[in-house]
C-alpha cells in the first residue's frame, strides 16, 4: 500500500465529523461551509475556466523552485496536463470555493500561483476579494495571468522568487486569507509561516496544502499547530487551517471532508 494511503487510513481512524465537534465556531463552519453543497453556478464557472486551460496544447518551461513534481520527469511540460494532474483538484476547488463564499475575505495572499486555478476558486467564492498572487516560475505565470485578468479584475500577479517577493508583499499588509501552495519543504513552509504572521488578524485564516506531502511537511505542520499565535487548526488531510482566534481555546481537529 503506497505511503500516502497509509496516512490517510490513519487520518480515517483518528479523524471525526460535526458531531465529534465542540466548538461552536468550529461546528458551524463545518456544518455550513464544510458539508454544504458547491453553488451550482460557482461551480459551472469554475469548471469553465478549467476547461479554457486543459484545451490549451501549449508547452511551456516550468522553473520548479520547490520539492519538485512527483508526475513530470521533464521541465517542459503541456499547460493541459498540468491543468489536469497538477492544479488544484476539483474536490480541493469545490471547498476553496465555499471557505471563500463563507468567510469572505477581502484582502488574500496566494503563495504559488501555478495556472491559477486556485486563484479562480477563491475569486468565483468571494468574487470582490483582493488577491496578491505569486508565482516563481515566469512561464505559468503567463498563462495565469492571461487566464484570470480575462475573468476577473482585483489580481496582482507577482513573479520571482518567493524568498523575495514574499517579504515585499507582506510589508505594511494585513490578510484576511493566505493560501500556502508553493514550495512543499519543511524549511520553507515554516519560513513562509515566519515571515506571514507580521499580517494576521484576529479573524485571519490560513490553508496550507499538501500537509501529508511528506514527512518533512507533517513536521513543519506540527510545529506549526505549536505556535503559541495558533489557536484552532482543523486537518482535513489534504490541507491544514490555520486559526488565530484569541477568544477559542487552543485545540486542533481532525475532519472528514
Amino acid at each position: 500500500m503506497p505511503n500516502i494511503a497509509i496516512k490517510y487510513f490513519i487520518f480515517l481512524l483518528k479523524s471525526t465529523n460535526q458531531h465529534g465537534v465542540h466548538s461552536p465556531f468550529v461546528y458551524n463552519l463545518v456544518t455550513k461551509c464544510f458539508y454544504k453543497k458547491t453553488a451550482k453556478s460557482f461551480w459551472a464557472y469554475f469548471l469553465s475556466v478549467k476547461q479554457y486551460l486543459l484545451e490549451n496544447k501549449q508547452t511551456i518551461k516550468v522553473t520548479d523552485f520547490g520539492s519538485g513534481s512527483r508526475v513530470f520527469k521533464t521541465n517542459k511540460r503541456k499547460v493541459s496536463k498540468i491543468a489536469k494532474v497538477a492544479g488544484i483538484s476539483n474536490k480541493k476547488a469545490k471547498l476553496l470555493i465555499r471557505i471563500a463564499n463563507y468567510f469572505k475575505p477581502e484582502n488574500s495572499l496566494e503563495i504559488g500561483t501555478s495556472l491559477g486555478l486556485a486563484t479562480t476558486a477563491i475569486k468565483i467564492g468571494h468574487k470582490h476579494a483582493k488577491i496578491t498572487t505569486l508565482e516563481g516560475c515566469p512561464e505559468t505565470s503567463k498563462i495565469a495571468n492571461k487566464l484570470l485578468t480575462n475573468h476577473f479584475k482585483n489580481i496582482h500577479f507577482v513573479t520571482g522568487d518567493f524568498k523575495k517577493t514574499l517579504p515585499k508583499a507582506v510589508k505594511n499588509n494585513k490578510y484576511d486569507f493566505i493560501y500556502f501552495d508553493g514550495n512543499h519543504t519543511k524549511k520553507s513552509t515554516l519560513d513562509y509561516f515566519k515571515t506571514c504572521l507580521e499580517t494576521i488578524h484576529n479573524n485571519t485564516i490560513w490553508i496550507f496544502d499538501d500537509i501529508y506531502w511528506s514527512s518533512e511537511m507533517q513536521e513543519a505542520w506540527a510545529e506549526i499547530k505549536n505556535h503559541p499565535s495558533v489557536t484552532v487548526t482543523i486537518d482535513v488531510f489534504y490541507w491544514g487551517i490555520v486559526f488565530f482566534r484569541k477568544e477559542q481555546e487552543k485545540e486542533h481537529f481532525k475532519i472528514r471532508v
